[in-house]
């Protein structure tokens, strides 16, 4: 199996939920902002206005991957792959 770098895996286990990740970027990105908030310049204006854009997706993706985590939950229970356990979908 291929270790992923973030994500948690039964060989990463140590690893976070994609919403965690996305939610650390997120945070990120924010402390980031407030830097250039009061940079009156054009190309901090525009690099704020993509951020605010970035930050507005990446809530889109942290509620898709909340809402993927709750399907796995219900449908096989808590994820045992911090434990070394083996993933819930994909190896039939």
């Amino acid at each position: 199996m291929k270790v992923t770098h973030y994500l948690v895996t039964e060989d990463n286990p140590a690893g976070k939920k994609l919403e965690e990740v996305l939610a650390m970027v997120r945070k990120d990105i924010l402390e980031r902002c407030a830097l250039i908030t009061d940079d009156p310049r054009a190309e901090a204006k525009a690099v704020l206005a993509n951020n605010m854009r970035i930050l507005n997706f990446l809530t889109d993706a942290i509620l898709l991957a909340e809402d993927s985590t709750s399907i796995l939950d219900k449908a096989f229970g808590p994820s045992q792959a911090s434990k070394g356990g083996p993933p819930r979908i994909g190896h039939l």
